[in-house]
């Protein structure tokens, strides 16, 4: 083999061994769930168990469930108060566990829990990217779904002829959505589209993992802005 054959196949595979070592840092980094034992251990009202696409929150109500897709690069466990407190109130929650926390390598999840429980009415939700790829779900199983929340996220997919409530949460202090993409996301909207922008809140607020590089800062606790939000997602089934 020339001399010049074999520094190029060493430099090809210095390369490779770079590329891999770069993505298993960038996907081995991710935000970890912070202060979410009580929610993740249930209690009298809500029973959490763990099952293979995640968590599941059974309370008290038997007709409704919501699947949530977290964020990119968040512990799926940050959204265990959120989940609890919905539960805690009627809705039946199975929080997802992405491959590497990224909903966009399973954007089809949801369709693998709702045949597996049965249920009357499915609600879908997804925060930042989750909620991309939750809407992206969406489109195409319109029939199946009887509303979808997005926070701090935007449907790129047309859902105009969808019979089913869309709301877009979001927080006023939010610095990491586009929010010029959630305006422009309107003429995708369904009929019944209800945008709520949380007065304080930023874009982490939705879960419990810290603060969120290049996020705002919050001028209301997480429990305000999560209290908000269970009531939007609720009002989804009125």
């Amino acid at each position: 083999m020339k001399k010049k054959t074999k520094i190029i196949l060493i430099v090809i595979a210095s390369l490779l061994v770079c590329l891999v070592a770069a993505g298993a840092v960038y996907f081995g980094t991710y935000y970890k769930a912070q202060n979410v034992e009580a929610s993740l251990s249930g209690d009298s009202a809500v029973q959490v168990s763990r099952i293979d696409s995640g968590y599941f929150f059974d309370g008290q109500g038997t007709q409704s469930a919501l699947i949530f897709y977290p964020g990119a690069k968040v512990a799926c466990e940050a959204y265990a108060p959120l989940m609890h407190e919905l539960a805690d109130r009627g809705i039946d929650c199975f929080l997802v566990e992405m491959p590497l926390n990224f909903a966009i390598f399973d954007v089809n999840r949801a369709q693998t829990i709702m045949h597996s429980y049965t249920y009357e009415k499915w609600l879908l939700a997804g925060h930042s990217l989750g909620g991309a790829m939750a809407a992206e779900f969406a489109a195409e199983h319109k029939e199946e779904l009887a509303g979808l929340c997005l926070l701090a996220a935007y449907s790129t997919k047309d859902l105009s002829d969808a019979d089913f409530p869309l709301a877009v949460i979001y927080g006023s202090e939010d610095t990491v959505v586009n929010k010029e993409k959630i305006e422009a996301g309107r003429a995708l909207a369904p009929a019944d589209y209800r945008e709520i922008e949380i007065s304080g809140g930023n874009h982490a607020g939705f879960a419990s993992y810290g603060a969120q590089s290049g996020d705002g800062k919050a001028t209301i606790s997480e429990e305000q802005q999560r209290a908000q939000t269970v009531a939007a997602i609720l009002a989804l089934l009125k």
